[in-house]
């Protein structure tokens, strides 16, 4: 590498190590604009997906997919451009949580609290739906978000629910129940307020 015969690396700036990464594919090099973006990338992902855990996973994928990404792609600004990777993952981490937008109550079948989200409106509006519903999620107890998350984001039945959490079947499907009416009040609520902004 032809940076690290003259000086050394963390003396140079982003554009230097990714024109330098690009022909020697270097971990070492790469590792430098991680340890100078890895506090920005998990930022980024705190704000959109609110969990620690999920965001320390997010920012080593986002890293991974760079790392491959910059063989093929010339980047001019690195900070720019990791930030932007990092919004586009964790949007589509929330994107694949859709299934949370029907929220069924005793009242009769599900209404669809995202129903303003559909192909033909900006992304922008999209994110906005999405950032909301995360919301929406975060302000449920801790009870009622760990069983809607089991049950809804990541798929598991009742009784695996129960398995996981030490609840009893009736407790799950009554967390269930209670966080889905406090989403839809939430939302609504939110809506509410917004149309008067």
């Amino acid at each position: 590498m032809w940076l690290i015969n003259r000086k050394k690396l963390s003396e140079f700036d982003d554009r230097q190590l990714v024109t330098d990464y690009r022909k020697s594919h270097s971990r070492k090099v790469f590792g430098v604009l991680f340890d100078r973006y890895a506090h920005l990338v998990f930022g980024v992902c705190m704000k959109y997906l609110k969990n620690q855990e999920e965001s320390k996973d997010a920012t080593l994928s986002i890293f991974e997919k760079a790392m491959e990404d910059l063989k093929r792609f010339d980047v001019e600004k690195f900070s720019y451009w990791i930030h932007t990777v990092a919004r586009n993952y964790c949007l589509m981490q929330l994107r694949s949580r859709k299934a949370m937008i029907y929220i069924d109550d005793d009242e009769g079948p599900g209404e669809k609290i995202l129903s303003d989200v559909n192909q033909g409106q900006e992304s922008e509006d999209t994110e906005q739906m999405l950032i909301v519903l995360e919301e929406a999620i975060g302000s449920l107890n801790e009870e009622q978000r760990n069983c809607i998350d089991l049950f809804y984001l990541k798929k598991y039945c009742y009784q695996d629910v129960s398995k996981i959490t030490g609840f009893t079947m009736n407790e799950v499907k009554s967390h269930i129940q209670n966080g889905k009416r406090n989403l839809k009040i939430f939302i609504l609520k939110k809506r509410h307020e917004q149309s008067f902004e």
